[in-house]
């Protein structure tokens, strides 16, 4: 068959499917309301843990309990705006502008360390000034990273699953802005960044080898950044024995520990913690999830850990399914967002309980900060645009039935 038939068959189909859903009064599928409740039930918990956690902290620095509450209901909104936005965008816009999402992301890791530009914060450079807004360049960064990350995948498949370039490649630039995060430094996001490549690119079918080279070269390379760095060293080895010195380096552990182990198993309600009231230091940023355990006890953490594990599955969920109607792209990225916002919360609650070393990590949706908050509502809004592409391109197919021969494959790629 020659194209221009092929080309009218696909025409056909197409047009089929259009008069078929009008005619059954077809529409696409509304968005999955199970990822937007838990999301919600999250950013939720998290404006009222932000508001709790530092309604002391906020009236003694700044002459307003509720300055910082105030401040991440703002940060909320804005998050919800700018998903909205987000979400009006095709996923084939975003496979398309591979090279320049990741000309930005490295954009704003560099800009961030001209003297002059960068805003330090306790011996760290990691934000951009924009009036009375501070941006974490790591945060946006990342996100931009795994939409690179998930487009070359789909370009070259064949290469990264067949050969050894395939992956040097990706990893070689990842690793450049690994290189620029520890520079700010920010250890725990270079973690979490390479984490999540890796993760990405084993499911995209690297060899298990290559895969296994991959994990001792990463695993080599962050033993030595931690070995030659004195600082890193002391925080990577203070969680272990954090009673050894509970009044200096072992301070915010042992703080973050007596929190949690005063919540038992209902907690002693909320806004009633003790160790927010100038014990535990970052109790709303880094450490609102002590404060949570200690208001509402353990059944109050094995909620939160069913909500992201419930978010986790649902981005895996939404990535298969795209992957199967074809959209790899769609696919690669939903297991990229998911792994992401499962490490990172796993990795907060750890550094909480002592169970790893203290990493400047937030919990996502929930710790305080601008930043952080708006880039999960935009990945949120991308999972939920490619769950809905993936379901709306099904349901207005026709069946054989109705119109003949169906298109081999459904489109991701439909309007909203």
């Amino acid at each position: 068959m020659n194209l221009s038939g092929a080309a009218n068959i696909q025409t056909g189909a197409r047009a089929a499917a259009q008069l078929h859903s009008r005619a059954t009064g077809l529409r696409c599928p509304r968005l999955d309301m199970q990822l937007i409740g838990v999301v919600a039930t999250l950013l939720a918990i998290g404006l009222v843990m932000v508001t709790s956690a530092s309604i002391t902290t906020a009236d003694r620095e700044m002459g307003d309990p509720f300055y910082y509450g105030l401040r991440q209901g703002i940060y909320l909104l804005a998050g919800i705006g700018i998903g909205m936005l987000v979400f009006k965008v095709r996923m084939a816009h975003w496979a398309r502008a591979g090279v320049p999402v990741l000309m930005l992301a490295l954009a704003l890791l560099l800009v961030v360390l001209i003297p002059g530009i960068g805003r330090s914060v306790n011996g760290a450079t990691r934000w951009i000034g924009m009036g009375p807004v501070n941006i974490q360049v790591s945060e946006p960064a990342k996100l931009l990273l795994f939409i690179y990350l998930a487009g070359y995948l789909v370009r070259r498949a064949e290469e990264v699953r067949n050969q050894v370039s395939g992956f040097i490649k990706p990893m070689a630039v990842l690793s450049f802005a690994g290189v620029l995060l520890l520079t700010e430094p920010d250890f725990g996001a270079t973690v979490v960044l390479l984490a999540t490549a890796l993760a990405m690119m084993f499911l995209a079918g690297v060899r298990w080898w290559q895969f296994g080279v991959l994990i001792g070269t990463a695993v080599a390379a962050m033993s030595v950044l931690a070995i030659t760095s004195p600082y890193r060293m002391k925080r990577l080895t203070t969680f272990i024995h954090p009673w050894e010195d509970p009044f200096d380096s072992g301070f915010q552990l042992t703080q973050s520990l007596i929190a949690i182990g005063r919540g038992h198993w209902m907690g002693v309600g909320l806004g009633g913690s003790v160790q927010k009231l100038f014990y535990l230091p970052e109790a709303h940023t880094d450490f609102v999830f002590a404060v949570w355990a200690e208001e509402f006890g353990l059944l109050g953490v094995l909620l939160l850990v069913f909500l992201y594990a419930f978010l986790v599955w649902r981005a895996f969920s939404i990535g298969a399914v795209a992957q199967k109607a074809g959209d790899h792209f769609s696919g690669y990225l939903a297991y990229g967002i998911g792994t992401w916002i499962g490490l990172q919360s796993f990795i907060n609650m750890g550094v909480n309980m002592g169970a790893l070393p203290t990493k400047g990590l937030t919990l996502p949706l929930m710790s305080y900060g601008g930043s952080s908050l708006v880039v999960m509502c935009m990945a949120i809004a991308i999972l939920l645009r490619i769950d809905y592409e993936t379901r709306c391109s099904v349901h207005t197919l026709p069946t054989s039935a109705d119109s003949g021969p169906a298109p081999r494959r459904a489109s991701a790629r439909r309007p909203s």
